[in-house]
């Protein structure tokens, strides 16, 4: 599987999570498993990711109220991830 596959396949699991037919657990596993994506962008980008994923983890526990951060603004921070390492690939390519 390609970085690009990768990309693609984590943006499909947040629009299913999104459209809650899955879980939290199950987005963030997939965006842990992406090796091949991961290995391909500056070691930044990992950083980032795992700083989301946390506490994107994190939120999950809570409501969205009596979280310290918004679950919905987590998603967003994922959306522009998303979007600027699919950019870097592609100057990559």
């Amino acid at each position: 599987m390609t970085a690009l596959d990768q990309l693609s396949e984590l943006k499909t699991k947040l629009a299913q999570f999104q459209a809650n037919e899955i879980r939290t657990t199950e987005l963030t596993n997939a965006a842990r498993a992406a090796l091949v994506l991961a290995s391909s962008l500056p070691p930044q980008f990992g950083e980032v990711l795992n700083n989301i994923l946390d506490r994107l983890e994190s939120s999950a526990l809570f409501t969205e109220e009596s979280c310290s951060f918004s679950q919905t603004g987590l998603l967003e921070n994922l959306e522009v991830w998303i979007d600027k390492a699919g950019e870097r690939l592609s100057h990559a390519a």
